[in-house]
């Protein structure tokens, strides 16, 4: 099958398709991440296929939700980058457990990623903040992010402030406040959806110490197993 008949067949699936193991293109959940978010990053009716909803949870488990972008991923695992001090980096830093989840409608399929949030090495949190355009580095250098405001004229005179300050050099300091985190996958689910709603589920996790294959799991690449999950 040529890359570009696969490419069409992706976007535009038989709705009553199953999507089994031996339609995975690795047994690897990265490299089976990748072949997706390749697809989703070729289909034209996908705007932001790097959008993902981060779920965070306070020390009590209570829980919280917004959309961020997914910045890179590799065998280590898929990195962002935000505010340290808003709700979300303050979460983390009580419950260093958060979940990911794509969703792409028009290929009827979703990823969700949960594990355990480190914090990346600062030199990398700093090379990515200096390629940033200017006005994103601005707001992320006037942002205390989730802390409550009088009015939006207040943020307004702040970017014109620091536009001064900064435009002709165009250079901003990396603020202390902010940088990457990167999630260590401990179990990948991908789902595909189809018309008879018998919707297809493949867990990808990793064995806990001492637990057994169970009598349906799969023994996978690198340390996982899949298992199919009733939809």
């Amino acid at each position: 099958m040529s890359s570009d008949f696969a490419n069409i067949r992706a976007h535009y699936r038989d709705p009553s398709e199953i999507f089994d193991v031996k339609d995975l293109v690795s047994k690897d959940p990265i490299k089976q991440f990748d072949e997706w978010f390749q697809l989703a990053r070729k289909n034209p009716g996908i705007k932001e296929p790097n959008a993902m909803c981060l779920s965070t949870a306070t020390r009590e488990g209570k829980p919280s939700s917004r959309m961020v972008l997914l910045k890179d991923f590799t065998d280590a695992g898929f990195s962002f980058f935000t505010n340290y001090a808003s709700r979300k980096g303050e979460e983390l830093a009580q419950n260093p457990q958060a979940s990911l989840c794509f969703y792409w409608d028009v290929m009827s399929r979703q990823i969700r990623i949960d594990g355990k949030v480190v914090k990346i090495e600062r030199e990398k949190s700093h090379e990515y903040f200096s390629k940033r355009p200017l006005k994103s580095r601005i707001s992320a250098y006037i942002s205390d992010q989730s802390k409550v405001i009088k009015d939006k004229q207040y943020l307004i005179d702040l970017q014109q402030q620091a536009m001064r300050e900064f435009e002709p050099t165009q250079t901003v300091p990396t603020p202390e406040n902010w940088g990457g985190y990167l999630l260590l996958p401990e179990e990948i689910e991908f789902w595909q959806g189809n018309d008879i709603r018998l919707h297809d589920r493949l867990r990808f996790r990793k064995l806990k110490e001492g637990e057994q294959l169970g009598e349906f799991a799969i023994q996978a690449e690198n340390g996982w197993i899949i298992e199919r999950l009733v939809p």
